[in-house]
């Protein structure tokens, strides 16, 4: 009897850990499609407005929709997010990071309190969205203010630093990657993410660490790698960003540029 059970035992968990691998394996691909349609998703919505949607806040109980303070921001020239979404560094070398607007965006796949959620679905599996809020040519917050990308100029626009997405943590400061090399671009107008599978914890290597970004974090730099597994270097987050000809693409085509 006991021998069955040993071979019973055996026979369970050579099929369901090869089933977990695969859920997991599908949920990080789909997690991947979700992030892609988000994208998608906020250069609709700055072909259709001019601008983008600032970032959706639980401390300000915006329920998946763009914070807005009570209702008091509108996107006027110079226009700001809600102090909440704001990096703490403040100025132009700021960045806003909060939760993707998904309310804003008429996305749906979303939790029961509106936020978008990726293929894990849990709250903490948020998805989560980050704006420039470098000045450009002259012109304040353009990416959040009516009109400010046509009045910052496309030519600026790809000469500015905006956020950076690096391929290692290591040696990257608060405002870029280490070195060319690690340099995926520097030119983020938007990162969109996901914390992955582990996004409970947001990962224990260095590189899942620096995606943890929270509210009151000023950093511009997050980091984009292939999948990986373990306790130490694991990475399972998924990162996409929006860049300057995306976004030019899309404003063109609108009459939103030049």
């Amino acid at each position: 009897m006991a021998v069955a059970i040993f071979i019973i035992a055996l026979l369970l968990g050579s099929i369901l850990v090869p089933l977990e691998s695969r859920v997991e394996s599908r949920n990080y691909d789909q997690t991947q499609r979700i992030l892609d349609q988000a994208r998608e998703a906020l250069l609709g919505y700055a072909a259709a407005y001019g601008y983008f949607p600032c970032p959706a806040d639980y401390a300000l109980g915006s329920n998946g929709a763009e914070a807005t303070a009570g209702g008091g921001y509108s996107h006027g020239t110079g226009g700001d997010c809600p102090s909440s979404v704001r990096g703490s560094g403040g100025g132009a070398g700021g960045t806003y990071i909060g939760y993707l607007p998904a309310v804003t965006l008429a996305f749906t796949n979303i939790d029961s309190q509106g936020y978008a959620v990726d293929a894990w679905g849990l709250s903490q599996n948020r998805i989560r969205y980050a704006l420039s809020r470098q000045n450009v040519g002259g012109v304040t917050r353009p990416f959040v203010s009516a009109n400010g990308m046509r009045s910052a100029g496309m030519s600026n626009i790809l000469s500015t630093n905006l956020l950076s997405v690096c391929n290692s943590a290591s040696g990257a400061s608060t405002s870029a990657c280490a070195s060319a090399a690690t340099t995926l671009t520097s030119n983020a107008i938007a990162v969109i993410w996901s914390l992955g599978s582990n996004a409970a914890t947001g990962g224990t290597s260095t590189d899942e660490v620096r995606n943890a970004q929270t509210l009151a974090n000023a950093d511009r730099v997050f980091i984009k790698k292939e999948k990986t597994a373990g306790t130490g270097p694991e990475f399972d987050d998924v990162v996409t960003w929006i860049s300057p000809p995306m976004l030019f693409n899309q404003l063109i085509a609108a009459g939103q540029l030049p």
